[in-house]
């Protein structure tokens, strides 16, 4: 069975772990302390650290993640005054493509960052879909083992083709601020909905 480890302890590696361990998968989370354990555990690696520390952190894991499937799930970004998103700190790539020039011996796959932490773990509903991104068929394979255990069907996943399409996926987070203004703070996600 599939192993799946989570770099960092904030909310969305406590919600895809909470998701996985309830699907009966096999899954540690990392904090500061055990990072590198983590990352040599699993199968499948969840990159839950924050964005703007990401390519350092990960860059210093790559022995452990050599040959491993790592799935991106953060934003990296500069914030403004209110804690919103301001700019991404990739504006001409992505935070995907720099975790895969760091880590030329994993294959990324960006999923899962266009949506609020609460419902990366499917538990029901429509209007949510999640995009791949990356270079990998069988990585993207891979990822989708993770969303399936997060109870996500694959018809709300959406294959976005190569890793460089994580730049559309990552300006999600320009959104955020501009839809809380206008709905609240509401959890929300970006999604396609099918007609006909």
């Amino acid at each position: 069975m599939t192993r799946f480890a989570l770099l960092g302890a904030g909310a969305v590696a406590r919600t895809i772990a909470t998701g996985l361990a309830s699907a009966g998968r096999p899954v540690v989370v990392g904090s500061r302390r055990n990072l590198a354990e983590a990352a040599a555990y699993g199968d499948v690696v969840v990159n839950a650290l924050p964005g703007d520390v990401s390519v350092a952190v990960l860059a210093g894991l790559r022995d452990e993640l050599r040959g491993k499937v790592v799935v991106d799930v953060a934003n990296a970004v500069r914030v403004d005054e209110r804690g919103f998103a301001a700019e991404l700190l990739y504006p001409d790539s992505s935070l995907a493509e720099n975790v895969q020039r760091v880590l030329p011996d994993s294959q990324v796959v960006k999923a899962l960052s266009t949506m609020h932490a609460s419902l990366m773990a499917r538990t029901g509903g429509e209007g949510v879909s999640v995009f791949l991104s990356g270079d990998s068929a069988a990585a993207k394979d891979r990822a989708r083992e993770l969303l399936t255990g997060l109870g996500w069907e694959s018809r709300h996943v959406a294959d976005l083709g190569p890793l460089v399409t994580a730049r559309w996926a990552e300006g999600f987070v320009l959104a955020v601020r501009p839809v809380v203004e206008v709905l609240g703070p509401v959890p929300f996600g970006w999604g396609v909905v099918r007609s006909g």
